[in-house]
């Protein structure tokens, strides 16, 4: 195992980074693990946007985009991260400890908000992978409870074991003081596995077909009139949606033009 990122490089805040400290990291299996930093006084950011995060390089520090998964009220600055063993940055980060230093941007951006989208009533967050993350964020924010009569989380992936935050997403956020009773009332986890054995199977357009999906959900078929979609997760996921939301009618938002289904273009282009 290599040594602690901190204790190999010192590194040197600038214009556009802060020197953060890692204060937790969890494994949840060999291909998928989160961890905390801390965060700056000044850093503001909206639930669902994303920052550069990243280590010391040869020549430059080696820079990531990462969606935010922590709340923006949190005193700390979660992430959550697939390994890639010989990822130029993920072989290295996935060998953080606590105590260790990273690069934090001082520029959260995104267009994963709620100011991207119309008033609706049913939100729907479909996510596979590591695209749960700015949703995580998205959830806890108690404004977003204000906005929507619902709002379901839909999260894909290979394995059980894939399913970060599966007990946080099943009790329904019972632990957050901020949005327990909203939650309670009307947070949907709508988790799905594809190559394993699980009580719900298919990919997320699978879920759609057969009705899986809008169970207990009222109208069963998106809406343009009342439902709002955020999409993040793997480009073919994001690409197939996209196109099938357009032939639907929906419209894509942005920060300067609000719309129906909003996703994060600096990951798709």
């Amino acid at each position: 195992m290599s040594e602690p990122v901190a204790a190999v490089t010192e590194l040197v805040p600038s214009a556009a980074l802060t020197v953060e400290t890692v204060l937790s990291v969890h494994h949840w299996n060999e291909h998928l693990f989160s961890f905390k930093i801390t965060r700056p006084a000044s850093f503001r950011f909206r639930s669902g946007e994303f920052v550069m995060i990243g280590l010391p390089g040869e020549k430059r520090p080696l820079l990531r985009a990462y969606s935010i998964a922590s709340p923006a009220y949190a005193e700390e600055l979660e992430f959550l991260s697939i390994k890639v063993q010989d990822g130029p940055l993920t072989s290295r980060l996935q060998q953080i400890q606590p105590g260790d230093q990273i690069y934090l941007g001082r520029k959260p951006v995104g267009t994963l908000v709620a100011d991207a989208l119309v008033p609706g009533k049913r939100l729907f967050l479909l996510s596979t992978g590591t695209g749960l993350a700015p949703f995580l964020s998205v959830i806890r924010d108690p404004d977003i409870y204000d906005m929507f009569d619902k709002i379901v989380v839909v999260h894909s992936v290979r394995r059980v074991s894939d399913l970060a935050f599966r007990e946080e997403l099943e009790s329904k956020l019972a632990d957050d003081p901020l949005v327990d009773e909203e939650a309670a009332l009307k947070l949907h986890y709508v988790p799905t596995v594809t190559r394993e054995p699980f009580h719900t199977t298919g990919r997320i357009d699978t879920l759609i077909a057969d009705g899986t999906l809008f169970e207990g959900m009222g109208e069963a078929a998106f809406n343009v009139e009342t439902d709002r979609m955020m999409l993040c997760g793997s480009m073919a996921m994001i690409r197939d949606f996209e196109h099938k939301f357009l032939e639907m009618g929906f419209e894509e938002g942005s920060n300067s033009k609000p719309g129906h289904f909003v996703i994060e273009r600096a990951f798709v282009d």
